[in-house]
């Protein structure tokens, strides 16, 4: 990693690969550490989230902190891993993280309805997102609770026949090479501890199926966000929920793979 960015590392190990970040072995303090922090929105108390429009925007939010642990040595998700694999996809192409997805992947899909969108500056049928607020019984935006644009981490606008393009382009061929597919889509780090949320690929968790080839999926959440889309390989069957109300979409899709699994 060391040798593909050009930042201050201060702590971090500059020897942690690729892969590792590709995986979540690097052990890079996660600037978004779901075992400490409970609230996604806990981030902006003290860094306005409207500062966060670009990749490195990110980095004064985990690069002057300690190594979670020794590279390699376990599996632990983590957000800015994806941060820095997006800046190294910058300096290696030379081009914005948006604009390189754009070109090389939704384009490729077909995937018009699906951008890297500024909440500050968003484009027409564009749905917004909705926090459930306790003491007001009322609903507000998100607006002041995510970054003000995607980053690698996530945040992308995305509509559920696009998912369906990338899955379907992706599973061709069209994107990367069969082979990367395959490895793609199989067990790469994690131990399958907790049965539902199983092992984890490269850029997909990987559900243990004893009956058959395994089950991918990807999710995401933020305040007022929720996502999952899996791939199930022995009937075919891709699957996309997404709430614009936080919904919980992890309870569906359990219903949907008890009905038609």
């Amino acid at each position: 990693m060391g040798r593909l960015l050009d930042i201050p590392f201060h702590h971090i190990d500059k020897d942690v690969t690729v892969r590792q970040l590709l995986n979540h072995t690097s052990g890079v303090p996660d600037y978004f550490d779901e075992s400490v922090m409970n609230e996604y929105e806990e981030l902006w108390t003290d860094f306005p989230n409207y500062k966060v429009r670009h990749n490195s925007d990110l980095l004064p939010l985990f690069v002057n902190k300690p190594m979670m642990y020794p590279k390699g040595e376990k599996f632990q998700y983590n957000n800015s891993g994806y941060v820095l694999l997006a800046m190294i996809m910058e300096k290696v192409t030379g081009m914005h993280f948006d604009r390189y997805l754009r070109e090389n992947i939704f384009d490729i899909c077909g995937m018009n309805a699906t951008g890297y969108y500024e909440l500050d500056r968003l484009p027409a049928k564009c749905a917004n997102n909705y926090i459930y607020c306790d003491d007001t019984k009322d609903y507000r935006t998100n607006i002041f609770s995510v970054d003000v644009k995607g980053t690698g981490a996530g945040g992308a606008f995305i509509t559920v026949r696009d998912i369906i393009r990338f899955w379907t382009n992706l599973l061709e061929g069209n994107l990367i090479s069969r082979e990367s597919v395959a490895e793609m889509l199989s067990r790469q780090s994690g131990d399958g501890t907790d049965a539902e949320e199983g092992y984890y690929g490269y850029g997909m968790w990987i559900m243990d199926n004893p009956h058959g080839r395994d089950f991918a999926y990807f999710q995401g959440c933020d305040p007022g966000v929720s996502f999952i889309s899996e791939y199930n390989p022995n009937n075919g069957i891709i699957s996309v929920l997404v709430s614009n109300y936080g919904d919980n979409v992890w309870r569906e899709m359990r219903k949907i793979r008890e009905v038609l699994y």
